[in-house]
């Protein structure tokens, strides 16, 4: 199936990944799902929103697509930071989304440049 085909279906389970996350970093007291770390959970959903984000909307830059998820990373950490949700603002998480971010489209990229120019390697003269 083509991406542009399956771009529709992605980008729904983008929002339901977005909204999943949104929730879990904005709820007072969020259930704690996985016996994981904290940096390992930012880690874990960015990487994810990052491959959703760059498989449902394929013609928009790779750039443009992390640029705008750290700032969702950012605002996230904004919102931690209002005293009635009982969260702390931590620019380490922020930091964590945008590499995690970074991370996963850069593989991205590496796949549709690989997949752009055949397959193997190519000769040096």
């Amino acid at each position: 199936m083509s991406p542009s085909r399956r771009a529709p279906t992605v980008r729904l389970l983008f929002v339901a990944a977005l909204s999943v996350a949104l929730v879990m970093a904005l709820v007072p007291h969020p259930p704690n799902v996985a016996e994981i770390n904290d940096k390992a959970q930012h880690s874990l959903a960015f990487v994810v929103l990052g491959v959703l984000a760059a498989e449902g909307w394929p013609g928009t830059p790779l750039l443009r697509l992390g640029e705008r998820l750290s700032f969702v990373g950012a605002l996230i950490e904004v919102f931690q930071s209002i005293p009635a949700l009982h969260r702390d603002c931590d620019v380490m998480d922020w930091i964590t989304d945008t590499v995690a971010v970074a991370a996963a489209l850069l593989v991205v990229a590496l796949l549709r440049r690989r997949a752009i120019g055949g397959r193997g390697y190519q000769r040096v003269a």
